[in-house]
């Protein structure tokens, strides 16, 4: 270790070189990769240790056909407080006087790019850098950088050194160990921005653990540690003393990219509640690996509760991206679809192409494929998790059903045909949650539609007037107890060629041809009453009719056309909506006692009928979840009718 800690730059008198500019007509670019690439100053040191390992690689690849080289392949970091400079030192591949030139002096260019190029075939190292930007970063946080170097191979060292966009210098040096070491003196503190924090020891441990934690080789620091003094008593004031040490920061090999048999479920979970900040384990681990277009390793989780922030603008999805084990965003929201936003995971791919912001990768074609391909394994985990564990899965849709509900009809219903066969809804028949396949499987040979009934809770819906005739013709329901229930099942439109029909829409008819006609002749004998009691609720419902399909209750509404009277309540719900009305029916029982009382008040009093009218409308208004609109009115209503 001591080589690698070795003072550089001896007798360089830097005051009388000259200096030279960067070959890409540099000032402004440069400026520019030093304040416009990177949104986050700390980026700077993923930056130089990526690059550092890249180094060692590069080297590590040139020992396996030569045994005479001997490196401990690993990164030191050395802060030194009193100077306020930090440096990254590496006994990787190092670089030549040319090297320095083209890949220190000429932005935007990499030699780790080459590299890999150069050795595509046969190379199986993993090469991080492949644009060549990174090393500017460095600027962001140093007024001034100094790289000392020597190319593997070569008996010169050379030291590299520039202050920014004024340009760099050169000049050799007496180094005796092949690699690299990079200085950064840091920039003066403002009133806005604290550079000491990159001299804290605490500070580089966390960056580390945050960006860099996966890098192949190990990162080395000196680190103060405290103890109990050999023989202290424990109210000893002075019992504890400090020591230094050097320490491995980072973890190296990575959960994802281990053998699924090596990994037992308790190391899985614990690393899952340590990566994601969750008390509890995971309901789900999805870990697979794909090669060919998009090479990648992924370990995905479904958690086991509802985020308490998942419902909200505060919630952000994304998956953590890395590349070759470092870092590149924490939550890259471009390789999750929103409908399976509630996973979580990382994903780790070495083709992912290192562009000018490593932040934003959207126009990146492999984020895209890369993305497609979770899409895909996640719908068929879930899929598998319904078919062969439906308790878990069940418990999993109670957390995150909405979600997916939500994911079938937002865009016009686009990815339907992705979801449908994940939805569950509670049934009639089962008593329990089905899938649209499962009620499918189960309709009655004459039976060509879909039947949906729509309310606040199981039992109102099962108490709905509606219900009375479908039950009696044995014909499933499936009831949509969530406000976006309805909105997913009109995106959905039909399933398996099957329509979807709502049982308080005015369309349902299950009347056979004697009972259309009884209904028509009764009808017609009532039309002057049913003028009077449209003319009467006309501000309230589009008709009046005789039914037949109502068993014991007095009266009920349904609707036409395509907003239902509980699509009506969610959308006159939400904030800053313009209100809608849905076209509503009142239907009378032609079989009920009420019947005949109104036909005989049409005849005596149509004062009271008046009152029949609207406490009858009331009525059915209140069975469908609807408050009266004067309820002063209604109780009035009700009192007089008692009086009488």
């Amino acid at each position: 270790m001591a080589s690698i800690l070795q003072k550089p730059f001896k007798g360089v008198d830097f005051k009388t070189m000259e200096k030279t500019q960067f070959k890409a007509e540099s000032k402004r670019l440069l400026d520019l990769m030093i304040n416009s690439i990177y949104t986050n100053k700390e980026i700077f040191l993923r930056e130089l240790l990526s690059n550092a390992s890249d180094a060692i690689s590069k080297l590590h690849f040139k020992s396996l056909t030569n045994t005479k080289i001997e490196s401990s392949f690993s990164v030191f970091i050395e802060i030194d407080k009193p100077n306020r400079t930090l440096s990254i030192i590496d006994d990787g591949i190092g670089m030549n006087k040319n090297e320095l030139e083209n890949n220190l002096g000429t932005i935007a260019h990499s030699g780790s790019l080459q590299f890999k190029n150069e050795n595509s075939e046969e190379n199986k190292t993993k090469i991080i850098g492949q644009f060549g930007v990174g090393f500017y970063s460095a600027f962001m946080v140093a007024k001034k950088v100094t790289v000392e170097t020597k190319a593997f191979g070569e008996s010169e060292a050379f030291v590299w050194e520039s202050t920014g966009v004024d340009g760099y210098t050169i000049k050799p040096i007496q180094k005796q160990n092949v690699g690299t070491k990079i200085v950064l003196t840091l920039k003066d503190n403002t009133e806005n921005e604290n550079y000491d924090e990159f001299l804290s020891e605490f500070t580089i441990k966390n960056l580390i653990k945050k960006y860099s934690d996966y890098l192949e080789w190990p990162i080395k620091m000196q680190c103060e540690h405290s103890r109990r003094k050999e023989g202290a008593k424990e109210d000893d004031k002075d019992a504890f003393e400090t020591y230094k040490s050097i320490d491995t920061l980072n973890s190296m090999t990575p959960i994802w990219k281990k053998d699924k048999k090596s990994l037992t479920d308790e190391k899985i979970n614990e690393f899952y509640k340590s990566k994601f900040f969750d008390f509890a384990n995971p309901a789900k681990t999805i870990q697979f690996k794909t090669e060919g277009t998009a090479t990648f390793n992924a370990m995905l989780f479904v958690p086991s509760a509802t985020p308490f922030n998942y419902y909200t603008k505060e919630f952000e999805k994304g998956l953590q991206l890395y590349s070759s084990g470092v870092l590149i965003s924490e939550k890259c929201s471009d390789l999750l679809p929103d409908y399976f936003s509630f996973v979580r995971g990382i994903v780790d791919s070495s083709d992912i192409d290192l562009n000018i912001s490593r932040e934003t990768l959207q126009q990146n074609r492999q984020v895209s494929t890369i993305a497609k391909s979770i899409e895909k394994k996640i719908k068929t985990e879930l899929l598998n998790w319904q078919k062969n564990n439906r308790d878990e899965f069940e418990k999993f849709f109670k957390n995150f059903g909405t979600q997916l509900k939500y994911g079938v009809y937002a865009n016009y219903g686009a990815n339907k045909d992705k979801l449908q066969n994940l939805l569950l809804f509670y049934s009639s028949e089962t008593k329990k949650n089905s899938t649209l396949l499962e009620y499918v499987s189960r309709m009655k040979p004459d039976q060509k539609e879909i039947y949906y009934a729509c309310g606040e809770t199981v039992s109102k819906i099962e108490n709905m007037p509606q219900m009375e005739f479908i039950k009696g013709k044995n014909f499933e329901v499936l009831f949509l107890t969530e406000e976006i229930d309805e909105f997913a099942i009109k995106a959905l439109s039909e399933f398996d060629g099957k329509k979807f029909v709502n049982i308080t829409s005015n369309e349902l008819n299950f009347e056979n041809e004697a009972e259309k006609k009884a209904n028509e002749e009764i009808a017609k004998q009532n039309e002057t009453l049913l003028n009077f009691l449209k003319e009467e609720l006309k501000s309230k419902v589009s008709d009046v009719k005789i039914s037949s399909r109502i068993k014991n209750c007095a009266v009920c509404l349904t609707t036409q056309g395509d907003i239902s009277m509980e699509m009506e309540k969610v959308l006159n719900a939400m904030p800053n909506n313009q209100k809608v009305s849905s076209q509503k029916v009142l239907e009378i029982n032609r079989n009920h006692k009420i019947f005949n009382k109104l036909r005989d008040l049409e005849k005596s009093n149509k004062e009271q009928l008046k009152l029949y009218a609207s406490l009858l409308y009331n009525q059915a208004a209140l069975i469908e979840g609807i408050l009266p609109e004067n309820p002063v009115e209604f109780s009035n209503c009700i009192t007089k009718i008692m009086a009488e």
